[in-house]
């Protein structure tokens, strides 16, 4: 879109908060990495850092009421959804203030109240949970949409084919995203692929698949809202694959010795979302430098405000322990 389209489509408004949650969810990360290494958070922990352009492009096309089902590297798609940052941050130090009451952690987080649905941590498992979501809208005759999240490692699961290919002889109102950062652990997607992309098996399904610039915030907005309204217009599915990198390894204390340091640096200096975003803001006179810093430190303040809040939470109670593992039906 040019900047008449976007101006149009969102107002200065609208371009603003697209540019500070991507800040916030970068800032959340980093922090997290910071207090996981200060042995202040638990558990698993899979950063991605430098895809916030698939999550704020992804979510922002959403109504309230649509649903996401998301996997091991879902905080920015959580905040982007409307997720609590402060809850959040209480649950990855495992406080009793968050959302799972530091049950869930990083790979189970979820918050029904928003429509995030949970974080999947079986590979794959993402697919085929939100093909049951789209189908209890269908069945409850709902209107809403159900996104899928999940990396290029689960475009080669069993979960994934049937899942998908649920959602497509049903016709459910369901969008796929594969994020593509290249890697599924340690393994390159350019070796564990044989097709041009991912988005080429969706001609297997009957159904429509897209590429894009995952590190464009623009260019994914885009093809999810296209994506969103045919869903919910009665267009069946569609398998989206976003082209993007993440940062750091695959969990936190990956040495990352499967790729080299010039390729990161590569990813870094030419295709850094927020940069990006910033570059076409200001070169289309969208925001100023000033404005653009003072939501830099907005969503800075959201952070260092939620730490306050999570350091302040208790941890759960030895009382509580055996609580909500089961649930007894009178």
């Amino acid at each position: 879109m040019t900047k008449t389209d976007y101006l149009a489509k969102h107002g200065k408004e609208g371009i603003g908060r697209m540019y500070f949650m991507m800040n916030e969810i970068r800032d959340f990360e980093e922090n997290i990495l910071q207090m996981y290494q200060k042995n202040l958070c638990y558990g698993g922990m899979h950063l991605g850092v430098g895809e916030e352009a698939c999550a704020v492009g992804s979510i922002f096309p959403l109504r309230e009421e649509d649903k996401i089902v998301t996997y091991h590297r879902g905080h920015g798609h959580s905040i982007a959804k409307g997720a609590s940052v402060k809850r959040m941050v209480a649950e990855l130090m495992a406080r009793d203030d968050g959302l799972c009451r530091g049950r869930g952690g990083s790979i189970h987080i979820l918050d029904m109240s928003c429509g995030q649905l949970g974080a999947q941590g079986i590979v794959g498992a993402q697919v085929t949970v939100a093909a049951g979501v789209a189908l209890s809208a269908r069945l409850r005759n709902l209107s809403y949409v159900t996104l899928s999240l999940f990396g290029d490692g689960a475009s080669n699961s069993a979960q994934f084919h049937e899942g998908i290919n649920l959602a497509a002889i049903m016709n459910l109102p369901v969008v796929f995203i594969c994020l593509n950062n290249g890697y599924a652990v340690t393994f390159s997607s350019e070796k564990s692929i044989k097709a041009k992309s991912v988005a080429d098996r969706a001609i297997g399904y009957g159904i429509e698949g897209v590429q894009a610039d995952g590190n464009d915030v623009c260019a994914v907005y885009d093809v999810v809202e296209h994506a969103v309204e045919k869903a919910r217009n009665g267009g069946g599915p569609t398998l989206i694959e976003l082209i993007t990198y993440r940062w750091y390894g695959h969990y936190v204390g990956d040495p990352c010795n499967y790729r080299t340091r010039e390729e990161e640096a590569h990813w870094k200096e030419h295709n850094d979302p927020i940069k990006r975003f910033k570059n076409f803001i200001l070169e289309n006179e969208i925001l100023t430098e000033v404005e653009l810093q003072n939501m830099e430190r907005g969503a800075q303040a959201v952070i260092d405000e939620a730490n306050a809040f999570a350091l302040a939470s208790p941890p759960p109670s030895i009382e509580d322990m055996y609580s909500d593992l089961y649930y007894v039906h009178n």
